[in-house]
């Protein structure tokens, strides 16, 4: 866990030296590392047989769990939205 979160500052530490650079290539080789990472995570989720046997159950939670954040995300634009909109008026 302390490896993961060394990296990470790592990154932030180099992003933050880097940052007057021009890069050009860096939002290329970041959408290829995340299409790596994900290819990597399919074959590890297809090599658990676990995880396999449980799709149908996790897909129903998975489902019902975007719903509510989703629904929840627009309850909450709402009423900001209804409350910005009292206090111009």
């Amino acid at each position: 866990m302390f490896t993961v979160i060394g990296i990470m500052f790592v990154g932030i530490g180099l992003g933050y030296l880097l940052r007057r650079q021009s890069l050009p290539w860096i939002n290329k080789a970041i959408t290829a590392l995340i299409w790596l990472l994900l290819f990597l995570l399919g074959i590890e989720v297809g090599h658990n047989e676990q995880i396999i046997r449980s799709l149908p159950t996790l897909g129903v939670e998975a489902l019902a769990i975007a719903l509510v954040c989703v629904l929840g995300s627009c309850l909450a634009a709402w009423l900001i939205s209804s409350t910005r909109s009292k206090r111009v008026s």
